[in-house]
Formats: structure tokens, sequence, C-alpha cells
């Protein structure tokens, strides 16, 4: 995976994508993450944008997931992401850009 703020093309060979192109994210949150409203305040905050997708709990006490839809609002999610609600230590963020699958909202909570 790559920085959150790594660009390239959703899946098109590395090429930048117009902001309001569909593009995906597959993503990967550590530090102080779990037990601090961070997957649900991710799912409001990407419901807000108008994202498709999904969060959960790793087992090594990181979070992760997939969010999809509109490339500057996948790329605001990102941003939000490396603060987290207000409880959370975001340590780092890992972003790695996929083709769009046309994943559907809303963006939810897996346990």
């Amino acid at each position: 995976m790559t920085g959150a703020g790594a660009r390239g093309g959703g899946g098109g060979g590395g090429l930048p994508a117009a902001a309001g192109a569909r593009a995906r994210a597959r993503f990967r949150v550590t530090g102080g993450v779990q037990g601090v409203w961070y997957r649900q305040s991710a799912a409001e905050e990407a419901n807000r944008l108008g994202l498709a997708g999904r969060v959960r709990n790793r087992a090594d006490g990181s979070v992760e997931g997939v969010a999809e839809g509109a490339r500057d609002a996948v790329e605001a999610f990102l941003r939000w992401c490396r603060r987290g609600p207000p409880a959370a230590r975001v340590e780092g963020v890992e972003a790695e850009w996929e083709a769009p699958a046309g994943e559907g909202g809303p963006f939810r909570v897996e346990r």
C-alpha cells in the first residue's frame, strides 16, 4: 500500500484521474483506532461524502476498509482518516488505489 496522499489513477496505470471520476481506495489505519468509535465515525463521514464501501477492525488493532465514489470524495475521506474522531490517535494511513468495482452505498461497518 502507499501513503494516503499518493496519486494515481483508479487502476488506470498510474495516470492522474479527474477529480469527479469514480475511484476506489483500499485503506488501513494504525494507531489507537479501536474502541474510540473510529469505524462508526468513518462510516458517517463516508456516507456524508456519498461514498460506498465498508470498514472493519483487524486483529492487529488497526482498522481497514475500502471506499468508492467520486475521486475527490475518496481523497477527502482519506484526509479525514488521518484525523479520525476526537478520541482516536491515528499513527498512519496507508491507501492503495484500485479499479472501481461499481460498489453501491451506503458505506457500512462490518463486525
